[in-house]
């Protein structure tokens, strides 16, 4: 039974993985390529880490598993924010399908649109 929700976890750990490289492949702009890599990447490499201690089931390895796993949970989210934010202060251009750029200063027409009305 182990070794077929072993198998089941790197299965789908190795389909993340997958689609994470498809994403970046696929993906229009610099920011939903990161998106695309950093959330996939970061589920399949869980997946495969939980699937490996089951696998190992010792403890010293499952203890370098979940260090591994912590590492890369934690430096991903940060990672990712500091490649948008250079990639934003480089003025690299968005995808033209970007509905919404929040970083964007307002110009005096859209100031006076985006308002809320008090009362």
């Amino acid at each position: 039974m182990t070794d077929v929700i072993v198998g089941v976890m790197w299965i789908v750990g190795s389909s993340f993985a997958f689609l994470a490289a498809v994403g970046v492949l696929r993906m229009p702009d610099v920011f939903t390529r990161m998106q695309a890599s950093t959330k996939a990447s970061t589920l399949g490499l869980g997946c495969l880490l939980i699937g490996a201690a089951l696998q190992l089931a010792d403890l010293p390895s499952i203890v370098r598993l979940a260090s591994i796993g912590a590492f890369v949970f934690l430096t991903t989210p940060v990672s990712a924010h500091v490649i948008a934010r250079a990639a934003y202060h480089a003025d690299i251009p968005l995808w033209d399908g970007t509905v919404l750029d929040e970083r964007r200063p307002l110009t005096a027409p859209e100031r006076q649109t985006n308002q809320p009305e008090i009362g």
